[in-house]
């Protein structure tokens, strides 16, 4: 045997050494709190004038908003899309996901009666610390000056459609 294949074998061994070494130490950290919010807590967490219902669903909260008629009227297109990005992208959402570790994702479902306008899902991992920051100011924006300047809801809208699995219903979307 050479010297060359021998060193090899003893990388080889010592790469697994650590490896197993570093599973183990891993594997000593503390349980992570997997705890789940009821429906009742993810609802307190949001404030709003309008109706507000929540149900968690596995490890998904779903948080349903009734979308005033008037509103989609006077605002077509955007405003029926944009609706789930101005819960999504708020305070809220960043402090349920920070106080509920188990917690995959939050859907927000927009609704007209019955109807379902839009939903959009953000995974708990969907935006870093950076994206976050951005995704509260252009959201933010669009909540402060978004009635004076569409631009402002599109960039949201944009934004949304970047970062969350989402779904708009045509009746409401399609372009006329």
């Amino acid at each position: 045997m050479n010297v060359l294949t021998s060193l090899k074998r003893g990388r080889r061994r010592g790469a697994v050494m650590g490896l197993g070494i570093l599973l183990s130490v891993v594997g000593c950290d503390e349980p992570v709190d997997l705890t789940l919010p009821s429906d009742d807590e993810v609802v307190a967490h949001y404030e709003y004038a309008g109706g507000l219902s929540a149900e968690v669903v596995g490890n998904v909260a779903n948080v349903f908003v009734a979308q005033d008629a008037r509103q989609l009227r006077r605002g077509g297109t955007l405003w029926a899309k944009m609706g789930p990005y101005i819960f999504l992208f708020s305070e809220e959402t960043r402090s349920l996901f920070e106080a509920y570790p188990g917690l995959a994702g939050v859907r927000v479902v927009t609704r007209v009666g019955n109807a379902e306008v839009a939903n959009a899902l953000l995974p708990r991992d969907g935006l870093t610390d950076v994206q976050w920051r951005r995704a509260l100011n252009i959201a933010g924006r669009a909540r402060r000056d978004g009635t004076e300047t569409l631009g402002l809801l599109e960039d949201l809208v944009h934004w949304g459609e970047d970062h969350t699995e989402f779904e708009y219903n045509p009746r409401y979307t399609r372009r006329r």
